[in-house]
């Protein structure tokens, strides 16, 4: 059998780099000035694209705000987006305790289901035994509501922030676990033949093929985990917890005060965007490379 030295790990593919317009002296003015404008183009469309969401955002609340006060929308059925900033900025001190609070508990659970759906993938995608032995037991597991499953562990755990952090935990496991099975599980027949006719043992195959070829699938199950893991904190925090953002939420809803409400959804939405960005953040700087087809296409239709 040989050696590990044997098999060398594959180069990370170079990162792309922007190209740009290079104007060649043997062309004619008419194409300098296409090559121009679609330059010209090119850069317009990576403005548009950075302003568009911010665009997209205050379209919304400015038509959730005219609408409210051309329907006349009482405060208590639809507050305004003014009467949710103003309830944000009065109750800062308790959002942003309570915020905190499902922070902690949503980056807890988000951590355990990386670190256990990232292991569990590895061992379901490199077997087809655990595969069929494991897969049914993952999808029954994953069907059941996971609302139903916070009183069972208030009875195991008491209220606070272990049942938060074990439904949060849940909710995000299987997408990983999924995610990183189909992209281990999927490496070419002939790829593998041929690993082991160069005398791969199995573990080298799956160190220096299957991770690397799992990684895009990886980092799409994480933007997927790291918002509905919010999901499941703010869960339990409304069935048995005596902080954070659910917990807030539902004191704010006994009282009918329904803009406080709306300012904790909009707070979690804010935690949860933000941390998508973080993913997004880290993909871009360890799996670039799987985004380059795409990238010079983009390119490449823009003609720099």
């Amino acid at each position: 059998m040989a050696s590990d030295a044997a098999i060398p790990a594959a180069a990370p593919a170079p990162t792309p780099t922007r190209r740009t317009a290079v104007a060649d002296p043997s062309m004619s003015p008419e194409a300098m000035r296409r090559l121009q404008a679609m330059a010209i183009a090119q850069r317009r469309r990576r403005r548009l694209q950075a302003w568009l969401p911010w665009m997209v955002i205050i379209g919304m609340f400015a038509v959730w705000e005219a609408g409210v006060h051309a329907f006349n929308v009482q405060q208590f059925v639809l507050p305004a987006p003014s009467a949710i900033a103003q309830s944000m900025v009065k109750w800062w001190v308790p959002l942003l305790d309570n915020s905190w609070q499902t922070l902690m508990t949503t980056l807890i659970g988000f951590f355990l289901a990386v670190i256990f759906g990232l292991l569990l993938g590895i061992a379901i995608g490199s077997s087809s035994l655990l595969y069929h032995g494991l897969y049914p037991l993952l999808i029954g597991f994953n069907s059941v509501p996971k609302v139903a499953v916070v009183p069972i562990l208030v009875i195991w755990f008491g209220i606070g922030t272990v049942p938060a952090v074990i439904t949060a935990f849940m909710i995000s496991f299987f997408p990983i676990v999924v995610n990183v099975a189909t992209g281990i599980a999927t490496v070419e027949p002939e790829v593998r033949d041929v690993l082991r006719a160069l005398g791969a043992r199995p573990s080298d195959i799956i160190r220096k093929v299957g991770l690397p070829r799992a990684m895009p699938y990886f980092f799409a199950s994480l933007k997927i985990a790291i918002t509905v893991a919010f999901v499941g904190s703010i869960i339990a925090e409304t069935v048995a917890a005596n902080k954070g953002i659910g917990h807030l939420m539902i004191l704010a809803s006994s009282r009918f005060d329904v803009p406080l409400v709306f300012a904790g959804l909009i707070v979690t939405a804010v935690m949860g965007v933000a941390m998508y960005v973080a993913a997004v953040a880290i993909e871009n700087r360890t799996t670039g490379w799987a985004m380059r087809g795409q990238n010079d296409q983009q390119l490449s239709a823009a003609g720099v």
